[in-house]
Order: C-alpha cells, then sequence, then structure tokens
C-alpha cells in the first residue's frame, strides 16, 4: 500500500496483507531468496512477490510448498494455512461490491481490523457516525443519477460499517471535526438536528473521543483536507493512513510520512476545544436549528 492509489482488483483483506508479510518474513529468515522460493512451486519471482504483497489470492498449494521451503514445521503450516484459508473469503463488503469502488474496498477492510481510528474531518461527520438520513442525503449528491433502491444499498453499506462500534473489540476512535461540519446544512433541519443528536449519543461509548476545531482557532496544520489514520494489532501491520480525492484514494505506510500525519493530529488536539467541552457544544449548537 505504499503511498500508492488503490486501483483495480479485488482489494485484499487485512488478514491476507498480514499473512503475506509473514510469508516474506519467514522467506528471509530461512536465507531463501525470490528466486528459489519461486522454483519452489513453479511461478516467476514476481508471482512470490505479489503473494507477500497480498496483491493476489493466497493459493493453498502455494503456501504450504513455500513453507516446506523455509523449513516451516507441519503442525505451524497447518495452522498458517487455516488463516490463510480465512483470508481467502470475502470480507463482509462483497455483497455491496456492485457500489463499493475498488480503492474504498481496502479502506473498508482496514477500519474493520483497526484497533485505533483517528481521524480529521473538514466538511462532513464521518461515516462512522452518520445517521441514515444525513448520510442519504450526501450519497444523493455524490450520486446524482441513481435511483433510490441504489442510494439505499449504499446508506446500507453506510450504516453496516458502523456496526464495529458496537463490537466487544470495537476501535478507539478519536474525530477531531471542522466546526464547518457541525454548520454546513446537509438534509435540512430535521436531518441535521438528528444528527447531532446522535452525535451527543455517541458521545457515551466509551472508546469514542471527539473533539471540535472552532472557526475561532485560526489556521491549523490539518486544513490541507480530510485523512483517516489506522493502528492495528498486528505487528506485520503498520500504521496507515487513509486521504482521499475525487479520482481514489491514496494509502500512506511508510514511517517517516505516518508520523508526519500523526503528529499534525496530536498538534490539531491541543488546538482543538477540549473533548470536556464537546457535549456543551453540539448542545449548543442543536438549539440554534
Amino acid at each position: 500500500m505504499s503511498d500508492s492509489r488503490s486501483g483495480g482488483g479485488s482489494a485484499p483483506t487485512v488478514l491476507r496483507i498480514v499473512l503475506g508479510k509473514r510469508l516474506k518474513q519467514l522467506r528471509e529468515q530461512a536465507g531463501v531468496g525470490l528466486e528459489e522460493a519461486a522454483r519452489a512451486i513453479e511461478v516467476t519471482a514476481l508471482t512470490v512477490r505479489r503473494i507477500e504483497k497480498a496483491e493476489v489470492g493466497l493459493r493453498i498449494p502455494y503456501v504450504k510448498e513455500l513453507l516446506r521451503t523455509y523449513g516451516v514445521s507441519d503442525t505451524e503450516i497447518d495452522e498458517f494455512v487455516s488463516m490463510a484459508r480465512t483470508a481467502n473469503q470475502p470480507g463482509w463488503w462483497y455483497k455491496y461490491r456492485n457500489v463499493l469502488p475498488d480503492w474504498f474496498r481496502a479502506y473498508v477492510s482496514l477500519e474493520s481490523e483497526a484497533t485505533v481510528i483517528r481521524l480529521y474531518e473538514p466538511h462532513y461527520v464521518p461515516g462512522l457516525l452518520q445517521t441514515d438520513d444525513y448520510a442519504a442525503a450526501l450519497i444523493r449528491v455524490g450520486f446524482p443519477h441513481e435511483d433510490e433502491e441504489s442510494i439505499k444499498h449504499r446508506v446500507s453499506l453506510r450504516l453496516r460499517r458502523q456496526d464495529l462500534l458496537t463490537k466487544p473489540e470495537s476501535p478507539a476512535i478519536w474525530a477531531v471535526l471542522d466546526e464547518t461540519v457541525l454548520r454546513r446544512p446537509v438534509g435540512g433541519t430535521k436531518v441535521m438536528r438528528d444528527q447531532i443528536d446522535h452525535l451527543i449519543e455517541v458521545l457515551d461509548f466509551s472508546k469514542v473521543r471527539m473533539q471540535i476545531m472552532p472557526f475561532a482557532a485560526g489556521p491549523h496544520p490539518g486544513a490541507y483536507g480530510p485523512f483517516h489514520y489506522f493502528r492495528f494489532g498486528f505487528s506485520e501491520l503498520p500504521d496507515i493512513v487513509y486521504t482521499e480525492n475525487l479520482a481514489g484514494a491514496v494509502y500512506v505506510d511508510q514511517h517517516a510520512d505516518v508520523v508526519t500525519y500523526l503528529q499534525v493530529l496530536d498538534r490539531m488536539t491541543v488546538q482543538a476545544e477540549p473533548v470536556a467541552r464537546t457535549r456543551t457544544i453540539l448542545e449548543e449548537l442543536r438549539k440554534e436549528l
């Protein structure tokens, strides 16, 4: 994913990415080069590299033979193969593939497996915190020529993503929202009132933290645009930052670049209103509607 735009093809699940990295680590620990690994499964070195980068599925016969070549025990091979079979299964979002662009499928996988999600949103309420009516209003703007059934399907996907908020192993979420997010009218007064009510309710979730960046704060380091930061419970998977534009998305995992985003988030949390003030701010805005 290193600093690249996600293109065509099926996006890998997080587990497939992790297993690909583990295969690379096992190969290097065994002192086996790409060419030697390729000969073991009668493919090109490029194919082995693509397996390690999770650009292709984990073919079980290939996985078994590679692990044998790397000197892995039969018990460990069985455990690895079991995880590989799981990794090859389509994610829950597969049924939404007709409305889910390839470049966003990786995001849904990352979001589903993250232990920490930090984000800055300057324009709209983040998808994880949207009401169905607010989501529908935004989607109609983004897809003005789609019929109502397609709009409902897209809304369903967005709401399905929110299931992770109530899972026992839900991620810690820390969102910084620009004041513009709360003042930009979306879908009319009732939709905005309900949306702010929902944000107030979400504040009761133990793992959700929210801050508002007020207009009065002036310029701040994150003003370039929205971005989301992910941290995972897998040592093989680095922290990843996601940024989006009209044509696609960029996933950044180079350590120096990710640290830059993280430092910006830290500076913004100091400049924004304290977490303890968020409920009061939302309640005051609610009275204005």
